[in-house]
């Protein structure tokens, strides 16, 4: 059965197509709610949280967006009333970085490192602005994509993107200097 398929169903009360959407999502949505909130207990608590949410509002979606908005929209509100709700400080756990087989240490010393560095940049940047640097390059949404899922007009998003942007790349420069973390 086609995803939009399961939403019809699932729209119409049936309670199996509705569970199936939901597993077929769920991946997704904690992907999601990780690369936000940057560690496992509180992806886990938001997903769970987002999914509810679905379940709950799956009749009021309407096909004039793209599902996959419908629910970054979801797991993003979720994400930032859990930020609302704690401290400022929320770290990213590192990212896998596939490597050939003719690595040396040396090099995988200093990927490591630029990995490290640049997840520290990110978990330093302030929210709406790791908001759409995570949904613009770890999961890949257009500009339009980020402006529907976060309800932003798109050239807010394109401002946002920018001043993250810039603020990671000065952050990275005192790294590669030397300079000290804040």
């Amino acid at each position: 059965m086609t995803e939009a398929e399961l939403i019809k169903k699932a729209q119409e009360g049936d309670h199996e197509a509705l569970v199936e959407l939901l597993r077929s999502i769920e991946n997704a949505v904690y992907r999601s709610a990780f690369y936000i909130l940057g560690n496992e207990q509180d992806a886990l608590d938001a997903s769970q949280e987002a999914l509810i949410r679905i379940y709950r509002k799956i009749h009021t979606f309407q096909e004039k967006a793209k599902f996959s908005t419908w629910i970054q929209r979801i797991v993003s509100n979720v994400c930032i009333d859990k930020f609302r709700s704690q401290k400022e400080v929320i770290s990213i756990d590192e990212h896998e970085i596939v490597l050939p087989d003719t690595y040396s240490v040396e090099e995988a010393v200093l990927v490591k490192q630029l990995s490290s560095d640049i997840q520290e940049a990110i978990g330093q940047l302030p929210k709406q602005y790791r908001l759409v640097i995570v949904l613009r390059y770890l999961q890949d949404f257009s500009y339009q994509e980020i402006a529907e899922a976060l309800e932003l007009p798109l050239n807010t998003v394109k401002s946002y993107l920018f001043r993250a942007r810039q603020q990671l790349q000065d952050k990275l420069g005192e790294y590669q200097k030397g300079g000290v973390r804040a």
